[in-house]
């Protein structure tokens, strides 16, 4: 018989190892580990030990993954609870950066907003952008993470000079083709914002800034 053979025949008569206990001890197999001989209780208790670890390691995983989420949550409580304490339109602007600063520990927050109602015009946040700049926001349907190339929108940052990443999110309701502004988070880290993290996060914050921002439009 070869070894497939014996395999398969332990497989169809589990009962084999009950009929024959002795084996059990008497069977010596090595070790990974010194290159000790163990029986096959000792064997399979290693294997049951290696798959313990396994386990302990993805759940000790599982749980800090599940802290830091509930941390962001509780961040992201706090920030939309600052927007909707906002005394008035003109307000939301400026808490919304700074609380941005503020709740998730980002260096440097601005933005933009075009189309919006005249008695804002002249606001900080009306400056003026270039056609390029809103193609761009434009272009964008999901938040834009990496490093900084220059974009127009890094200039609107405070020391925009020390930004070396920066996370580009547009404004736009209900999926509207185009976007009336755009939310600038800068870092003079390098691995702050980069092309391969996650924007789920990025994308809630977004949407509840256009949501909030939508009553300065005209």
């Amino acid at each position: 018989m070869d070894s497939n053979a014996v395999a398969d025949y332990l497989l169809d008569h589990p009962q084999f190892f009950e009929e024959h206990a002795e084996l059990l001890s008497q069977v010596r197999l090595s070790s990974a580990l010194g290159g000790r001989t163990l029986s096959l209780q000792e064997r399979q208790m290693d294997v049951l030990r290696d798959k313990l670890k396994v386990m302990e390691l993805r759940l000790a995983e599982l749980m800090r993954i599940g802290q830091e989420n509930d941390q962001i949550t509780h961040k992201f409580q706090t920030w939309t609870r600052e927007l909707l304490l906002a005394r008035n339109d003109v307000d939301l602007p400026h808490t919304l950066t700074v609380g941005l600063q503020n709740t998730f520990n980002v260096p440097h927050v601005t933005l933009r907003l075009w189309g919006v109602a005249e008695e804002f015009a002249h606001a900080w946040f009306a400056a003026p952008v270039s056609d390029d700049s809103r193609l761009f926001t434009n272009s964008l349907t999901s938040p834009f993470c990496g490093g900084n190339n220059d974009f127009e929108a890094t200039s609107w940052l405070e020391d925009a000079p020390s930004i070396q990443s920066v996370a580009l999110l547009p404004l736009r309701l209900d999926d509207a083709p185009e976007a009336f502004g755009l939310l600038v988070l800068g870092s003079p880290d390098a691995s702050r914002f980069t092309s391969d993290m996650a924007t789920d996060f990025l994308t809630n914050i977004s949407q509840t800034a256009s949501a909030a921002l939508s009553s300065l439009l005209d």
